[in-house]
């Protein structure tokens, strides 16, 4: 019954607010951080300054920040001397490819960053730069293509006169298939070998400027040279379709490529 009276009541609210006003201060305590971050401008100007170094640096020619690791790999290496290995970095070099390829001025038939994209395999910089296995794939089916019609519109040195029929039948003829019996005398493949094209990218100077890194740099043979230089031709190929068009990228297989290997 006592609680019920009016002087009980009056000293339990001014209890309770007093409670309330000394947990304010603690409640503000906590909610201010223990170090204020730093907000000076020589910060700020270094922050600005990393930004606008990484906006200058062309984007083929470093490692994107936020795909490095830690600094350590996990990978045992049994051999460290095969950890050696250096690519190219110079564009006047890598024009200069481009242009025995394509002829005057083709260093300028793709943008800086597609030329390097073109001859980046997978294997370089564990592929945190780009690399060129879908051009490559893209640029194969245009070769082999254009290599079909070519063999197809060619005269075959094999072919002469008709062998009658000694039961006189006439074989079905038309126009649209006069020249599908070319392609089991001469296979696309054969005029287009990964053979030929390797011994075309060393010729053009690729060997020096593809970026990739082999398993074993003392045998570059076993290390998979010829998939590296196919893959960056036909990269090349499938960039320039891409860039221009069909029409342009079929001309260019045609002239600076199959001409150089005798097609």
């Amino acid at each position: 019954m006592a609680l019920n009276s009016r002087p009980a009541l009056s000293s339990t609210c001014k209890a309770l607010r007093q409670c309330r006003v000394s947990a304010q201060p603690a409640v503000q305590r906590l909610a201010q951080p223990a170090r204020p971050l730093s907000t000076s401008a020589a910060a700020r100007s270094f922050e600005d300054a990393e930004a606008a170094d990484l906006q200058e640096r062309p984007r083929w020619s470093y490692t994107p920040e936020r795909m490095k690791g830690p600094g350590f790999s996990i990978n045992v290496v049994k051999n460290p001397s095969r950890t050696v290995w250096t690519n190219n970095e110079d564009p006047a070099k890598l024009d200069a490819v481009y242009n025995r390829l394509l002829g005057p001025k083709g260093e300028k038939m793709l943008p800086d960053e597609i030329k390097w994209l073109a001859i980046t395999h997978k294997s370089f910089d564990q592929g945190r730069r780009g690399f060129n296995t879908r051009l490559a794939y893209f640029g194969r089916l245009i070769i082999a293509l254009e290599t079909t019609r070519t063999v197809m519109v060619t005269k075959n040195p094999f072919e002469g006169p008709a062998t009658p029929d000694r039961y006189g039948r006439e074989p079905f003829q038309h126009r649209s298939l006069a020249n599908v019996d070319k392609l089991g005398e001469r296979h696309p493949r054969d005029v287009a070998s990964k053979e030929k094209l390797t011994k075309l990218a060393m010729d053009i100077g690729l060997t020096d400027v593809v970026r990739w890194k082999p398993r074993m740099p003392e045998n570059l043979e076993n290390s998979g040279l010829t998939v590296v230089l196919n893959s960056a031709l036909f990269a090349i190929v499938g960039a320039i379709s891409l860039q221009h068009g069909a029409e342009v990228a079929q001309q260019v297989v045609r002239e600076k490529i199959l001409r150089r290997l005798g097609a």
